[in-house]
């Protein structure tokens, strides 16, 4: 039968995609480790750095280990992955010297190098779809009504955490921190890095929602909950 001939072609033509789906984590994770041994030669300071990229330092083992338990979608490798990048950027330069800022800021004539926006505006797009994730995952909010503003309440008090954070590190290296907190004379610097992690969030759950749905709806049956409404 023709249909049956076709079957096994079929199959044979999207085994490929689904080779390159399944070891695109680990090509990922070989990128951020390059990222990561490239920023930490000779960066603008060693403490900096360290204070930029121990999301990563902590986050990259955290994942790896977990990865048989708890597999993460692509599209949340690729946002991590991303973000790594990001941090690792602004850890060698820092964030008010990141050479694409410059140039940026040179370009549009502003006043300031607008890296550390971007920057904390992904600080809100992608654990928006961490967050999401780890809660469709493991509580019944899949399909709420809720997960949307929970998860973006969820990054902007994240977001204010790091600013606490940046405060104690502020208090604790005096002069010293001025690198790491990147104000460049902004009093309302804090200000803006919430507001702009709060956008990010809320662009992430609205763009991405649909699509992540999808890559969790292929997750094996046992890796996610049931949703509210199944449940229900």
């Amino acid at each position: 039968m023709p249909g049956s001939a076709l079957a096994p072609s079929s199959r044979h033509s999207l085994s490929p995609r689904r080779d390159r789906r399944r070891h695109l984590p680990a090509v990922l994770a070989g990128v951020v480790v390059l990222g990561m041994a490239a920023s930490a030669w000779r960066p603008h300071d060693l403490t900096t750095w360290l204070l930029e990229t121990v999301w990563v330092l902590v986050g990259l083992p955290l994942v790896l280990l977990t990865w048989r338990r708890f597999p993460l979608t692509n599209l949340l490798c690729c946002l991590l992955a991303a973000h790594a990048l990001v941090l690792a950027a602004g850890g060698h330069w820092t964030y008010a010297q990141v050479p694409l800022g410059d140039w940026v800021r040179d370009g549009l004539g502003l006043d300031r190098n607008p890296y550390d926006r971007f920057g904390h505006l992904m600080q809100g797009f992608v654990p928006a779809v961490l967050v999401r994730e780890v809660l469709s995952r493991t509580s019944p909010l899949r399909g709420s009504r809720w997960l949307a503003p929970l998860t973006v309440c969820a990054c902007l008090a994240f977001s204010a955490l790091f600013e606490l954070f940046e405060w104690a590190a502020a208090v604790i290296g005096g002069h010293a921190a001025d690198d790491f907190l990147a104000t460049q004379g902004d009093v309302w610097d804090t200000q803006w890095d919430m507001f702009c992690a709060l956008i990010g969030a809320v662009v992430s759950v609205l763009v991405l929602s649909r699509l992540h749905d999808r890559q969790l709806g292929a997750l094996p049956a046992a890796d996610v909950r049931p949703s509210s409404a199944s449940s229900a």
